[in-house]
């Protein structure tokens, strides 16, 4: 085991410490982090997103932003603007809240579509361009967008292409009986979200661990049978009675890259099928579409991914 490796252990078990009752969840966002991957939260409010992210970008030593979005913010105030100076005569470049390492978008599903799409660029291609010019953002840079499940006025779902550009999309269930208790006595002893900096948080590991781990990822071994395997689960997603859409190529690419992730926190150098089931359900809860007939007989997503699991033998 390396010192990276080792650092990451520590930072997993950090987070249990803090964010309690939530240790699925945790590793499912460690696996994005590792991965590279963008990704939604969704929860009712309440449940620690905000608070696992804050927390989560103190303990990697990260450049964190929040922007709350709401249906009044403009794309600009998301990627920045060009403004004259009467004085200097000339243009200068007031930046968003985009150029950062880690960018918390509350509420996503409360701002309107052409706000969303002012990410979309981030999100692929790692740059903004404002005013034909092709700005880079941070090594890092990755988008964790937090929304609410239970209300519908006045919200904005995210259209298909936007969604698609989300690695995983992480439900925040309630923590158990045992948590909740712990969670109440520590706010009775005083700790409390809203005052994170006098918490002490020291960070564990640097922003560039956490890249030099993204490069350890891309050595893990994926044999010729996980990929075929892998493959044959994209393939029985496209063809599966109940759904419109199925597995694009970019999520079978994703699929492969987050089951190297999941392989190397496990502290293993190759894929078992296992790692390939883990991240099954985040990665393709929000990419795969329903027939309408399907919705209407209240099939739900989950039971069609399970099936199509169950469905394709594991290679040994």
């Amino acid at each position: 085991m390396n010192q990276i490796e080792l650092v990451l252990i520590k930072l997993e078990k950090k987070l249990n410490q803090i964010i309690l009752g939530q240790p699925n969840l945790i590793k499912q966002v460690l696996i994005g982090l590792l991965a590279g991957g963008h990704i939604i939260l969704e929860g009712v409010p309440g449940t620690g997103k905000t608070l696992l992210v804050k927390v989560l970008a103190q303990l990697i030593g990260a450049d964190f932003r929040r922007v709350q979005l709401t249906p009044d913010v403009l794309p600009s105030d998301i990627t920045g603007i060009n403004i004259f100076d009467l004085n200097t005569r000339n243009f200068t470049l007031r930046k968003g809240p985009i150029f950062t390492e880690l960018l918390l978008a509350d509420e996503i599903n409360r701002t309107p579509p052409k706000t969303q799409a002012a990410l979309l660029e981030a999100m692929e291609e790692m740059q903004v361009t404002l005013d034909g010019e092709s700005l880079p953002l941070p090594d890092l840079f990755w988008l964790i967008a937090t929304q609410n499940p239970l209300e519908f006025e006045g919200t904005y779902p995210l259209p298909e292409a936007q969604l698609d550009r989300f690695l995983f999309k992480l439900l925040v269930n309630y923590p158990d009986l045992a948590a909740e208790k712990q969670i109440l006595l520590n706010r009775q002893a005083g700790f409390t979200g809203r005052r994170l900096d006098i918490t002490q948080l020291e960070p564990v590991t640097t922003v560039a661990d956490i890249l030099l781990a993204r490069k350890a990822i891309k050595r893990v071994t994926v044999s010729e049978s996980i990929v075929d395997y892998l493959l044959t689960l994209v393939r029985k997603s496209r063809e599966y009675p109940d759904l419109a859409l199925g597995v694009s190529p970019r999520a079978a690419a994703a699929w492969l890259q987050t089951s190297q992730a999941a392989a190397w926190l496990e502290q293993r150098n190759f894929v078992t099928p296992d790692d390939v089931k883990t991240v099954a359900l985040p990665l393709l809860c929000h990419r795969l579409i329903l027939k309408p007939e399907a919705m209407l007989d209240g099939l739900k997503i989950d039971s069609v991914i399970h099936s199509i699991i169950s469905q394709i033998p594991v290679p040994r």
